[in-house]
């Protein structure tokens, strides 16, 4: 098993913030004798007659020289971990959480150098979770203001 993410602890408590409640810490899967640990698994009740939501959360930080390699990296791990989760868990979502600050320096493009950034992802918010994005957790948290 991998070590944590830097940003690991800042995407739990964002996540418990927004009403989540994080059921595993990490998620580990097995599918074909292949293991997988995805850094949290969290539910969010619908109500006392409905089943709720259920996530799968990879976390990465961005922290490495490169940014691209990076980024070739989360896609990869997305990749197997959403085959894994379509085998073992179909009813999980998976999403991808990273700082504001790579976000922003990775999925968006400016469209001319007076127009603000276009999202090559949408979302909204500080850290709306959607499939194949990441989570935008403000890094307040970690202390860089």
């Amino acid at each position: 098993m991998a070590r944590r993410d830097a940003y690991h602890d800042v995407v739990k408590s964002a996540l418990e913030k927004d009403g989540w409640t994080i059921t595993h810490d990490p998620l580990r899967l097995v599918a074909g004798g292949v293991r997988a640990y995805i850094d949290l698994g969290a539910e969010q009740t619908m109500g006392a007659e409905k089943e709720g939501e259920k996530i799968a959360v990879e976390i990465k930080s961005f922290v490495a020289d490169s940014d691209i390699s990076e980024l070739e990296r989360a896609i990869g791990q997305y990749i197997l971990y959403a085959a894994i989760l379509t085998q073992e868990e179909p009813d999980r979502k998976l999403y991808l959480a990273a700082p504001e600050t790579a976000y922003y320096r990775l999925f968006h493009l400016a469209d001319s150098k007076t127009s603000p950034p276009a999202p090559l992802l949408r979302g909204e918010g500080r850290y709306t979770p959607f499939p194949l994005s990441p989570l935008s957790v403000s890094e307040r948290g970690r202390g860089r203001g």
